[in-house]
């Protein structure tokens, strides 16, 4: 590649940020802002402050693993899927990490505000949050490299974010807020399933022992198949349990409709290529259901 050929240093940022995947970060804090609206105890500015800490969360993360995956060996030239900036040559292992401690430091002003907002349970949200951004794949237990991404994904991106908007806005926690945040943890969740299915083999030659790693291509193929049945499931709980409006059902059939494709890709692939469009596929399922549910929680009408 020349030096003609190469990407703007902006895009090369951008490309580090990882943009496709910060929808798993906003669809939670739509869906807890929607729930708000529902319980008639939205608030705009703490609903946006969540939205942003979230995505700049989410960036950290990114640019964690970029930098950690590098360092640790496991980013080679084998790896299939998206460019990793670090393992590419793209930007120093040194930049990675000072942008990733800038991102963290955006994320904490943003936070301080919201604890001022929703008081201690904030606190320890945005603590632990941070703390396990870094944790992921870096530290002396690198969550990631012991099969405890799937439970990190479905806590932080599902119960966590949903609960924690809906907190900043109305100073307590609905019930429902946990069905909400089982729904869209699940479908985050699957999409790190198909990366890391995708990944299994350079994985397990690196010493990455993701859960993928640990049970299996066929039971991994499974676990993504009870993830979107949780997904389809939440919003007709909401609406069976806790009188949510009839019109939160489309966000159930979208997450049918957007999973089936990559649903059938999991368990019928031949090669780690193969499943390059059912994670893109999987990350759209997760925009829309944030949006969908969100809207009906908001707008929609009553039984």
């Amino acid at each position: 590649m020349t030096s003609g050929d190469l990407p703007s240093r902006h895009s090369i940022w951008a490309m580090a940020a990882r943009p496709k995947t910060l929808a798993a970060a906003a669809a939670p804090v739509l869906i807890g802002t929607g729930l708000a609206a529902f319980h008639d105890r939205f608030r705009a500015l703490p609903a946006v402050a969540a939205l942003i800490g979230a995505l700049l969360i989410q960036i950290a993360t990114n640019l964690a693993n970029d930098y950690y995956d590098f360092v640790r060996g496991t980013d080679t030239a084998e790896r299939v899927g998206p460019v990793r900036v670090t393992q590419a040559g793209l930007l120093a292992p040194a930049a990675v990490k000072r942008g990733m401690m800038m991102v963290i430091g955006a994320a904490v002003v943003v936070g301080l505000y919201l604890v001022a907002v929703g008081g201690w349970p904030i606190l320890v949200i945005g603590v632990v949050s941070l703390v396990c951004a870094v944790a992921y794949t870096g530290g002396p237990f690198p969550l990631a490299y012991h099969g405890l991404g799937d439970v990190f994904v479905f806590l932080f991106f599902g119960l966590v974010a949903v609960g924690g908007t809906y907190w900043v806005q109305a100073l307590a926690l609905a019930p429902d807020a946990l069905v909400a945040g089982a729904g869209v943890g699940a479908l985050s969740t699957a999409i790190l399933v198909v990366n890391n299915l995708r990944d299994i083999e350079t994985d397990a030659r690196a010493g990455k022992r993701t859960l993928a790693v640990r049970i299996g291509r066929t039971a991994t193929a499974a676990e993504y198949t009870l993830l979107v049945a949780v997904g389809v499931w939440a919003p007709l709980q909401g609406i069976g349990a806790y009188d949510w409006p009839v019109t939160v059902a489309v966000a159930s059939g979208l997450a049918a409709a957007a999973c089936a494709r990559p649903l059938v890709t999991v368990w019928r692939h031949a090669r780690p290529h193969d499943l390059l469009p059912a994670l893109g596929q999987t990350a759209r399922a997760v925009a829309l259901y944030g949006i969908a549910l969100a809207v009906a929680l908001a707008w929609g009408l009553r039984l």
